[in-house]
């Protein structure tokens, strides 16, 4: 009898799920998003083959990463389509910018994992401290609905408070496993335990996880996600993703649409960025933010900064489109006229214009002719 209950109870939620499903894809279309199918499609399409990076990157190490805002804000950086690497600092940029669409490249296929883990929990919660309950396996307040208003130091100060709990660690899990499947992008068994470990992490570590690195030893200035989320602009304003409902559901609109995409991708390659562009060209977007951390730095060591520059500077752009990029001179004792005290990582800004003729005359000779060169007055 228990053989047969499981079965017919198995039986209804394949069916209710695969009915919710049905009934979701016009509805994504009507709000301007993609169907499941179209997404995991699109990843494939734009993607290349994953390379490598010694670190897991599950947070950033870039305490510096919202000190651009008040110059975006400034310039009018808006709406287009976003281009970034890495986790989660890029929603941070995306809900100050509110693109269209957004286009997440990295060269690591672990990254695009993680991005499907917070996909799924976007779309499984209500707010951000269902959200953050969700990531580090914390139960959540009888009603999350109260906590709308509050404060993003007030909800960092819930999560601190909150033991881990094993079993809602594995629920959530579990229900963002089966998100993840549902989108059609092809998961290994691999994959699906890459999935479960980056997940294992942030709920073991809490809001004092670190980035870290397979070859480095943790740097004593490397931000907490506790630091992450509670810093400022240079205006002292709040203005992570998580600092306000407001800027959490925008994010959460665009993932619940299908339109924050993943990409596996070298940024210096011969498909994964050109092909993002030219998905901009065709839906009559330009770039309006392009995130690239401090990864030229790298490009520049593998001599391969040429080929990126070139294809950066056919990317779809207009007179605001820039590129933020992270310098990490305050830790090497080089630090740019524009690094504020106490940060050992400076934001910068330039516009993709001033890039691309800059690249074009050769003149980035060196790393620190790319970072001195036409940067803006955050």
């Amino acid at each position: 009898m228990r053989y047969v209950l499981a079965v017919v109870t198995a039986a209804i939620t394949a069916s209710t799920t695969a009915a919710q499903t049905t009934q979701r894809q016009p509805a994504l279309a009507d709000r301007g998003g993609i169907t499941d199918s179209a997404f995991a499609s699109l990843v494939g399409r734009l993607s290349e083959e994953s390379g490598y990076f010694d670190t897991d990157n599950l947070i950033s190490n870039e305490s510096s990463y919202l000190h651009v805002m008040g110059a975006l804000r400034r310039l009018g950086v808006k709406a287009g389509a976003y281009i970034g690497v890495g986790p989660d600092q890029n929603f941070s940029y995306i809900a100050q910018v509110r693109p269209r669409i957004a286009f997440i490249v990295d060269i690591r296929r672990d990254n695009m994992l993680q991005q499907l883990l917070f996909k799924s929990l976007f779309e499984m919660s209500r707010n951000r401290i269902e959200y953050l309950c969700l990531l580090f396996g914390r139960e959540a307040p009888a009603n999350t609905r109260d906590w709308e208003a509050r404060s993003i130091k007030q909800i960092a100060e819930y999560i601190d408070a909150t033991p881990f709990r094993p079993d809602v660690a594995e629920r959530a899990r579990v229900e963002a496993l089966a998100r993840a499947r549902k989108l059609g992008i092809p998961l290994s068994p691999a994959d699906t335990m890459t999935i479960s470990r980056f997940h294992s992490e942030f709920a073991a570590n809490g809001l004092g996880i670190r980035f870290t690195s397979k070859s480095r030893q943790p740097r004593p200035y490397y931000p907490t996600y506790r630091q992450l989320i509670l810093e400022t602009d240079l205006t002292l304003r709040q203005a992570s993703y998580l600092a306000s409902e407001e800027a959490f559901r925008f994010v959460q609109s665009l993932e619940r649409r299908n339109l924050i995409v993943p990409v596996v991708g070298d940024l210096s390659g011969e498909h994964a960025l050109a092909a993002v562009g030219r998905e901009i060209a065709r839906r009559g977007e330009r770039v309006s933010a392009f995130y690239t951390s401090n990864v030229e730095f790298y490009l520049m060591r593998a001599g391969s900064f040429a080929r990126f520059a070139q294809t950066a500077a056919a990317l779809p752009r207009d007179d605001r489109s820039v590129i933020i990029r992270s310098y990490f001179g305050g830790a090497y004792g080089t630090p740019h006229a524009q690094t504020v005290p106490g940060y050992y990582s400076t934001q910068l800004l330039q516009t993709l214009g001033s890039f691309a003729s800059e690249s074009a005359r050769g003149g980035y000779e060196t790393y620190l002719d790319l970072v001195n060169k036409h940067a803006i007055d955050p």
